[in-house]
């Protein structure tokens, strides 16, 4: 307990800079604004303690990640956003980045992933000024992965989501986020620090 406490005291500090810092990379990148959005249109299939459904997508990298390559390796936190090149995704992933460090602290690998295929998601992360994470393409078919989970929107895009995996691959936690407004980073790093105790 005290191990977590102390750990948290600074990071609470670390990730109001990371916020910052990330808005001011976002503020970089011309996007495209949607507008207000219905904050969410699916409906779960999934829930905390069931063992998350496998993927393979192919990566902006080159290849083709999967969830089982993590398995009792890492602890994983799927990061579903809903487009490349609009404002609040352009915003969260960089905060993510800049947070690298803490989140593999913790044991745990951040993946991003959206509906968008591989060549808009490449000059997206390069406008970003690149991402040290894997970013994954649930292009085609289209939205398998976000479907397995229930969280493929009527639209085609997957909502704003984070879907926390331990190293066995259970769920662990689930935030379906309102589509309109960025998760927040502080209420992540504090559920990985749960699984890290």
């Amino acid at each position: 307990m005290k191990r977590a406490l102390l750990f948290s005291l600074p990071v609470w500090g670390l990730l109001a800079w990371v916020l910052l810092a990330s808005a001011a990379l976002a503020g970089h990148v011309e996007t495209f604004d949607p507008g207000r959005l219905k904050s969410t249109d699916s409906t779960l299939k999934v829930k905390v303690g069931d063992t998350a459904p496998d993927f393979t997508l192919p990566s902006i990298k080159g290849g083709t990640v999967s969830l089982s390559d993590y398995r009792g390796k890492k602890n994983v936190v799927l990061s579903f956003v809903p487009a490349a090149w609009t404002p609040i995704c352009s915003d969260q992933w960089p905060g993510y980045n800049l947070a690298l460090d803490m989140f593999h602290g913790l044991g745990a690998e951040v993946i991003g992933i959206s509906e968008d295929n591989i060549p808009s998601q490449a000059m997206w992360v390069k406008a970003m000024h690149g991402l040290d994470f894997p970013v994954l393409s649930d292009f085609w078919p289209h939205g398998k992965a976000a479907g397995a989970l229930g969280i493929l929107r009527s639209d085609g895009m997957a909502e704003r989501a984070i879907v926390i995996i331990d190293k066995q691959g259970v769920i662990r936690y689930i935030d379906v986020h309102d589509i309109n407004s960025r998760p927040d980073l502080g209420g992540i790093i504090h559920e990985l620090e749960k699984l890290a105790r």
